[in-house]
């Protein structure tokens, strides 16, 4: 049976909500500005997003059921606010910086939707808190010598001397909603992980959210 199921193809699979296009826009044009430490590794503009459950690797013939489970969710509005500051992940050597979404309509969301595929067999939900989130940029590493006996050094984050400045008023000033629930396939590449929309729900606007233009 185990070596059966090894041979099942696999695909890596996470759940997220998507932001709208001129936020998305706004926050690459933000990076272009203030990421300049080559230790810090941008995130691409098709990559930021709010991950709501990261389901690891799952058979490909489950991805149908996944995407019926996402897509049943009742669609309602997410509101989403940003702090003004890009945190550090984590503080003392940060190997990411992420800005800070306050959401609790994100967060009933993300338990809702870990509800449903942890009750399908999909999903181990984490033990720690959700934190709306969106990675905005990665540490590249450095490796240490190795100690006696070593074969070579552990890997860790290189330092970052000018860290991320804070961002501007247009994306801070008013909440702005989420556009889409949507279950993404991660594909590996020697360049960095690719990602593939498998299925999605559009979400309603939000009454209070006001659609931003330019930074």
């Amino acid at each position: 049976m185990a070596k059966d199921s090894a041979k099942t193809p696999q695909a890596r699979l996470f759940v997220a909500l998507d932001l709208p296009d001129d936020v998305r826009d706004a926050i690459r044009r933000w990076q272009g500005r203030q990421l300049g430490d080559s230790a810090l590794r941008p995130m691409p503009a098709d990559q930021l997003h709010i991950t709501l459950a990261f389901l690891g690797n799952r058979p490909e013939k489950a991805i149908d059921r996944i995407g019926e489970l996402v897509t049943g969710i009742e669609p309602r509005p997410v509101p989403l606010r940003f702090e003004p500051e890009a945190a550090p992940v984590p503080k003392g050597r940060p190997r990411l910086f992420a800005l800070n979404a306050r959401s609790p309509e994100a967060v009933e969301l993300q338990g809702e939707v870990s509800r449903a595929l942890a009750g399908a067999g999909f999903y181990e939900p984490e033990d720690r808190a959700f934190w709306p989130h969106i990675t905005v940029a990665r540490v590249r590493t450095e490796r240490l010598p190795p100690k006696k006996g070593e074969r070579k050094g552990r890997s860790r984050p290189r330092r970052v001397g000018n860290p991320p400045g804070p961002l501007p008023a247009a994306l801070t000033e008013r909440a702005f909603a989420a556009v889409r629930l949507r279950l993404y396939r991660s594909n590996l590449k020697p360049t960095g992980a690719e990602y593939e929309a498998l299925a999605g729900l559009d979400l309603p606007p939000a009454p209070e959210a006001t659609q931003r233009r330019g930074d």
